[in-house]
Formats: structure tokens, sequence, C-alpha cells
């Protein structure tokens, strides 16, 4: 495990001068294959996800209205979560090569199988993607209920007065749990989105695949389950794919170092120093869709999944012969980093680049 300090950054970055290190690396990833398509592996999931939603929601039908109908709500969460991950793929361009067979792709999943809007998705996404975890710039240290920097604590705590201190100082404990509403939140955000006067392409295409999939949903459930059965249901299905999503993105970026907006950092360094890789199994590849190699995510966004993990052994080496930091962990690891920055955040430290392994390596 390896992890970087504002020095530390700085330093790194003035001794090693960016130079074509990318491009040198983009070089030995293109002429090793790894950024071939995989049209087998992603025709056999795309039409597999139809195949078993389909048949859930078959069996969700005959179930009827009982509370066993929890255990179907709990597996749609993962299902859903699955399929998203899947959309993901194709909005980055890692299914076809043609953008509007990707761009489809992704609606379809997307707005019309999962419910969250790809246009929304992706103009947050790219943000992220272009500046990770720079402060002003990353939306995804930008979130309503969980403060990320020093200043944000600031601002919230002369907003909601001293009543706020205990619960900054302790958020770490609150971000799994905030996760229940997480769900709710991206259906939210999705609807927002294409109703909003911001420019989107496809948007009369965004709001029929949303109407049909939220109001489609929302109406079979109540269709075939009581009130009662049917508000529970949506709870269970809603929270745990709030927090399957969450607990899937959180690992990426949390508690790795925070970019000030005046620094600018090379491609290669801007991307693997901000990123976490989770290690684990072939299972655990299936379980986060390919998250868990963010660092070769962020340096090659088109890059098939299934090439990630063959393309983390190269990238390793190549940051260690260049004297570049690469951040890798477990996964329980990973979120104990995450809870500890937050609370540390929290209890007002300043140094926006100081991570949560520091006083261990220094230790070391």
């Amino acid at each position: 495990m390896t992890d970087q300090t504002s020095g530390g950054v700085r330093a790194t970055v003035a001794r090693n001068r960016p130079g074509n290190d990318f491009t040198d690396l983009a070089k030995i990833v293109g002429s090793s294959g790894l950024m071939r398509r995989r049209y087998g592996y992603y025709w056999t999931k795309l039409v597999g996800a139809v195949v078993v939603l389909g048949a859930a929601l078959a069996a969700f039908v005959m179930i009827g209205d009982t509370w066993w109908q929890l255990f179907m709500a709990a597996g749609l969460a993962i299902l859903f979560t699955q399929i998203a991950m899947l959309g993901h793929d194709a909005a980055h361009r890692q299914i076809f090569v043609s953008g509007r067979w990707n761009d489809w792709t992704s609606m379809v999943l997307g707005n019309l199988l999962v419910g969250m809007s790809y246009g929304w998705w992706q103009h947050k996404h790219t943000r992220h993607h272009a500046n990770p975890n720079k402060i002003g710039s990353d939306p995804d240290i930008e979130l309503p209920v969980v403060s990320f920097t020093p200043d944000q604590v600031e601002q919230r705590a002369k907003q909601y007065g001293p009543m706020l201190a205990w619960v900054m100082a302790h958020q770490g404990m609150f971000f799994f749990p905030i996760l229940l509403l997480e769900g709710l939140s991206l259906h939210a955000s999705s609807v927002r989105r294409v109703v909003s006067r911001e420019p989107l392409r496809r948007r009369s295409v965004e709001i029929v695949f949303l109407t049909v999939r939220i109001g489609g949903y929302l109406a079979l459930v109540f269709l075939v389950l009581s009130p009662g059965i049917a508000a529970a249901f949506l709870a269970v299905q809603l929270g745990l794919f709030g927090v399957y999503m969450g607990m899937s993105f959180a690992p990426n970026h949390k508690g790795m170092p925070l970019v000030p907006a005046e620094v600018k950092v090379d491609f290669l360094r801007r991307q693997v120093l901000m990123s976490r890789n989770v290690r684990g199994s072939r299972f655990l590849d299936v379980v986060m869709g390919g998250l868990n190699y963010q660092i070769e995510h962020h340096l090659f966004p088109s890059m098939p999944r299934p090439h990630l993990r063959k393309a983390s052994r190269t990238i390793r080496d190549y940051c260690a012969a260049h004297d570049v930091r690469y951040t890798e962990t477990g996964l329980w690891e990973s979120y104990r980093i995450v809870t500890r920055y937050i609370n540390r955040v929290g209890l007002g430290e300043r140094d926006p680049f100081e991570c949560p392994l520091l006083q261990q390596r220094q230790a070391v």
C-alpha cells in the first residue's frame, strides 16, 4: 500500500518531468492488445442482462403479494447495479467502436432498465475523470451531506451552527448509512437533469425511457403488491441499490490526495496519484464491475473491462520504473481508510493532500 502527501506529490512531479511518460505507456498498452474490443464478452453480458431481468420480473409477478418479495427486492438491487456498471462500460466506449452504438446502449441500460439518466451521468462523470480529487473541479468531492475538505467543514459549520460539530467529527460513521438514500438520489437527480433547461442531447429519448422505466416499475410494484409490502419492497430495493453503488465507487478516490485548484499535474500522475486500486480475486472483479482497477480505468477509460486485470500488472511495473506511487489495498481496508479520512476532515485537519496512511508510513 502506498499513499501520497502534499510535499510528496509536489516532489514527485518536480523529480519526474511529464515528458512522454504517458505516451510511452500508451504505446506499451496499445501494442499489447489490451485496447481491442471484446465483443463476445459484452454481447454475452448484454443479452444476459436482458434475459435475467425479464426472468426476475416474471418471477416477481408469479410470486405475488407476499413478504418473501423482499428477497426479490435485494436480488433486483444487485441486478440493477450490475446493469448500471455495464452501462458505465458503454458510456466509456468500452463495448463498441461506434460512439453512437455506445451512446444508445448506455441509454437503454441506464435510462430504460435502471432509471438513471445517461446525460446526467455523462456530464458529471466526465468532469470527475478530467480532474479526479481536484478541489473546485471534481463533483465527486462536492456532496451535500459529507464534507471532504476542511473548507467544506467550515462553510457548513457557519451555515448550520455548533450543533453540527459532533456530526462532522464523526461523519465517517454516517457515510455508509447515508448510502441507503443514494439510490433514490440517483433517480431524482436523473429526473431533474432531463427536465432542466441545461443542454442535453437526445432529451426526448431520455425522458421517454425514464418515464417508461420509473413509471412502469412503480405501476408494476403497486399492482402486484399491497401498499405496505410495496413500500417495504421499494425501500429495500432502492436502499440496497444505493449501498451497492456507493460501496463500489467509494474506495476509488476517497482518502487519496486532494489537489488544490491552483496545482497542475501531468496526466499520468494526475490519474495514478489520486486513484486507489482494490486488490482481490476475479470474483471481486465481477462484484465491483472492474471499478477495483481504478488506476487503469482512469488512465485508459475505453479499455474493455476484461483487460483491466492484465493491464494492472503492466501499469504497476511502469509506475514503479518511473517512481510514480501506485496505491493498492484490500477492500475492507479501503473502507476503513475512507471512514478515517472523512472523520479527520470533520475534525478540521488542514492538509488536503494528507492521506490516512501517512502516520503508518512515517512509522515504518
